[in-house]
């Protein structure tokens, strides 16, 4: 309840220079961390601070989302790091998600790689399920990301093809290009049993640093199905 209640008190922008008189009535960064690891690094209330000031903003931004992302992916982030890249450092809140639970798999990757591409270490999530959607039925989004994408089988399948980057759109983690796999004809039937998903109704980009993002149409649940999970 404090916390909230700090939250709601702060409202104007202040870039809190060193000098500015409105850092009197801050909480230090190290008891906000404390804080926040207390909450188990919730992602509504860390976007929620970052609303409150400038001060707060880049706080979250250095500190709390990537806490947050190393909390819900820690095994992935191990591996990552034992292989010395850095492509996992960038836009952290972009990798933040509302969803009660994410679990990012390198099993689950596989089912989005061709054969020929199976040695390649892919690490993707499951479906976040937006449902309802219109005519657009229930759509589910999906991350991931490559490690050692640089010398990876994909991305070099991805230059052998001369498969092209997206004219327009760049990655929301890391701002590089993007390459439309879909285009490149690099999406195998086996992600859409991975997604639970329409076969033709899949399609991922990845990015020059690797970062993957994706969309799909979810196959509606059968009575069966629905009671199983219940």
């Amino acid at each position: 309840m404090q916390v909230r209640k700090m939250i709601l008190t702060k409202q104007y922008r202040c870039v809190h220079s060193p000098s500015c008189a409105c850092t009197k009535g801050h909480l230090s960064e190290e008891i906000i961390f404390l804080v926040f690891n207390h909450l188990n690094w919730n992602p509504k209330l860390i976007a929620a601070l970052s609303c409150a000031c400038k001060w707060f903003d880049d706080l979250a931004k250095r500190v709390l989302w990537k806490e947050f992302c190393k909390t819900r992916a820690p095994k992935m982030m191990l591996d990552m790091q034992s292989s010395g890249s850095h492509s996992v450092d960038g836009n952290w809140r972009a990798l933040g998600h509302f969803v009660y639970r994410t679990r990012f798999s390198r099993t689950s990757g596989k089912s989005f790689l061709l054969p020929q591409c199976r040695t390649d270490v892919l690490y993707v999530s499951d479906p976040c399920e937006h449902l309802d959607q219109g005519d657009d039925g229930d759509v589910g989004f999906f991350r991931g990301i490559f490690k050692s994408f640089a010398t990876s089988k994909a991305r070099k399948l991805l230059i052998n093809r001369s498969a092209p980057l997206h004219p327009t759109e760049i990655c929301p983690y890391c701002k590089a290009k993007l390459w439309n796999m879909l285009a490149a004809k690099m999406i195998p039937s086996s992600a859409s049993c991975r997604l639970g998903a329409y076969d033709d109704c899949i399609e991922y980009y990845v990015c020059l640093n690797g970062h993957v993002l994706g969309i799909c149409t979810l196959l509606p649940l059968s009575d069966t199905d629905e009671a199983s999970e219940e």
